[in-house]
């Protein structure tokens, strides 16, 4: 298969649909005010309204609500037009995310006339730091984020470690989702997807290096990771994402985290979702295989695929995939759109 081709699954034979799941009414949520951490940031109190002159796109608004537990969760919005919502995935801290050579150019290509909500999830960032590290916690902060910014149907992006929940969300919030993009995702988890005693031993041995770095905070350790995420970029970048995960989350978060995401399986829930669906995946993604992206598209009924040439797990500004993947998602969510009076 050719880099950048596309393939649609729709005509396998799924597991019989699951017995159906009642759909929690939307959670009451409240909003609070917290000191802004940076110059381009603002954080606004609840109900707060943009002001006239200010350029959507110039920083970011920062609000807290919470969720059904009591948990305060940060999440921002970025740009105006119709919304494109992102799960949280491994580690994020929203002031300082934008502000990062890393992800800048996420910023700038997921606001192309689409609202962007992004959010930290509890025990990272700017949320609250107790967690218990399940799926259901991570799929009531989604709640809350998305009923505090007044979303009852909307497209929902997961990159990377976002991508089961996101999977997950779609299974569980039918009548939430009207588009899916995943990302570098997969729906089973490193140890949760090891078939046999090597695949065990290897992935055994991947989250004991990253352990042992985030209890040592040792940067050849995490450097290991970061090797794993940008595989097609030079050391510095390696470098420079052990940095910024050492901000936004402690050691013992870190690791909880890894344990918790090497075990996730949502393939169950994924056979279930009836979103259109759009899978986008480097073809020598070091960290997730590009085996997981075939399926999920093998899983989900109305996806399709397209694998993209590149090394990245996480892409990058520089390489030939981030504008195909751009034109790819830009693309499908624009199929869902009406189209213009007189057209």
């Amino acid at each position: 298969m050719d880099a950048g081709e596309e393939v649609h699954f729709g005509s396998f034979d799924h597991r019989p649909p699951a017995a159906p799941r009642p759909h929690r009414s939307p959670t009451r949520v409240h909003q609070f005010v917290a000191p802004a951490t940076v110059t381009s940031t603002t954080v606004a109190p609840a109900g707060a309204g943009q002001p006239a002159d200010r350029d959507p796109w110039s920083r970011d608004v920062i609000r807290l609500c919470s969720t059904a537990d009591g948990t305060r969760i940060a999440w921002a919005e970025t740009g105006a037009g119709p919304p494109l919502v992102k799960t949280a995935n491994w580690l994020s801290q929203l002031d300082l995310e934008r502000a990062s050579p890393i992800f800048a150019h996420w910023f700038e290509g997921l606001t192309r006339g689409r609202r962007l909500i992004r959010y930290d999830e509890r025990g990272s960032g700017l949320s609250d730091q107790k967690s218990r590290f399940t799926l259901d916690e991570w799929i009531e902060d989604l709640d809350a984020v998305v009923d505090a910014a007044g979303l009852d149907r909307f497209p929902l992006l997961g990159v990377g470690q976002g991508g089961p929940l996101a999977v997950a969300y779609a299974e569980l919030r039918p009548d939430r989702i009207s588009r899916l993009v995943l990302s570098a995702g997969y729906a089973r988890g490193r140890l949760a997807r090891a078939g046999d005693a090597v695949e065990q031993a290897e992935a055994i041995l991947d989250l004991n290096l990253t352990v042992a770095g985030w209890q040592a905070q040792e940067g050849s350790y995490l450097r290991f990771l970061g090797a794993q995420f940008f595989g097609g970029s030079p050391p510095g970048k390696w470098d420079e994402f052990t940095r910024y995960q050492q901000q936004t989350v402690s050691p013992a978060n870190g690791i909880r985290f890894l344990e918790a995401q090497s075990r996730l399986d949502v393939s169950d829930l994924a056979a279930q979702v009836t979103c259109p669906t759009l899978i986008v995946h480097s073809r020598d993604d070091p960290r997730v295989p590009v085996s997981q992206a075939k399926e999920l598209a093998g899983l989900i009924p109305d996806s399709r695929l397209v694998v993209l040439g590149g090394r990245s797990h996480l892409l990058t500004a520089g390489e030939p995939a981030w504008p195909r993947f751009l034109d790819e998602m830009y693309a499908f969510l624009a199929e869902e759109e009406p189209p213009a009076v007189g057209e």
